[in-house]
């Protein structure tokens, strides 16, 4: 815990990472809306270090160290998710480059995969988001080759036996009627394994044609067209960290993401 004689004043801290005004931000501390370390907060006096202390606003978390970035992608097919490709082919740093902070990305998405991605600076947020343990669902939109049917949709959901173990969609759904021998399909599912949407949907008969990661975590794509980036809304960014840190003790290997 922050000494009292040390660190900044909650409310100047909060304000600093866009918060609201201090005044605001004073009356959400006696309000008792605010919370340092789980502890709530009733005096704005209270000191905090912005780089070590985690404060929360009605149980929502906020970052209160403005060095940090979050951006999300429409990452673009044919681009890989890593700053240096060996093989030359296009990489993440065409989009990292025109910000002043080092950012690099949460997960990967293959080169064949579209959608979203996070770009950040923030390690430990980044650390949990992309280990297995966390389970954050994934949401992904396939276009895929012949005539699925709501019976395929219950097998992805009962589970599949792969390579690499039995595997199961959180949800699948058949978006509209099928054209021209092929079908729109819905997919969500939290496993880290590689390449497993395109995995699944081939185990069931249906290779992948197109996919595009739609949502990650509380974070939705949106309208973002591809190859565009923008920050994450404060609303966004509380979101993601409010989940991130309520993992508690994540483990030490990551994996890829399931694309």
């Amino acid at each position: 815990m922050t000494s009292e004689a040390t660190g900044e004043r909650l409310q100047k801290v909060m304000a600093a990472a866009g918060v609201a005004s201090r005044r605001v931000c004073e009356q959400y501390i006696a309000e008792g809306r605010v919370a340092v370390n789980g502890e709530i907060i009733t005096e704005p006096g209270r000191r905090v270090d912005p780089f070590t202390d985690r404060v929360t606003v009605d149980g929502t978390a906020i970052q209160l160290d403005t060095s940090r970035r979050y951006v999300m992608l429409n990452k673009p097919v044919g681009v890989v998710s890593s700053m240096k490709d060996e093989q030359g082919r296009p990489d993440l740093t065409r989009y990292t480059n025109r910000y002043e902070e080092r950012l690099f990305n949460v997960g990967r998405l293959d080169a064949d995969t579209s959608g979203l991605l996070i770009l950040t600076n923030d390690g430990e947020l980044a650390h949990v988001l992309a280990h297995p343990s966390f389970g954050v669902e994934k949401t992904y939109i396939a276009k895929v080759q012949g005539e699925a049917t709501p019976t395929t949709m219950k097998k992805l959901m009962a589970g599949i036996e792969l390579e690499d173990g039995l595997i199961a969609a959180d949800k699948a759904r058949i978006i509209g009627a099928a054209s021209r021998g092929q079908t729109m399909v819905e997919i969500t599912l939290h496993s880290g394994k590689n390449r497993i949407v395109r995995r699944m949907l081939d185990a069931v008969g249906h290779p992948v044609l197109e996919l595009v990661r739609r949502q990650f975590g509380p974070l939705h794509l949106g309208t973002l067209p591809v190859g565009q980036a923008r920050d994450l809304s404060k609303v966004e960014l509380g979101r993601l960290l409010t989940i991130a840190r309520a993992e508690s003790n994540p483990a030490s290997d990551l994996e890829s993401d399931p694309a």
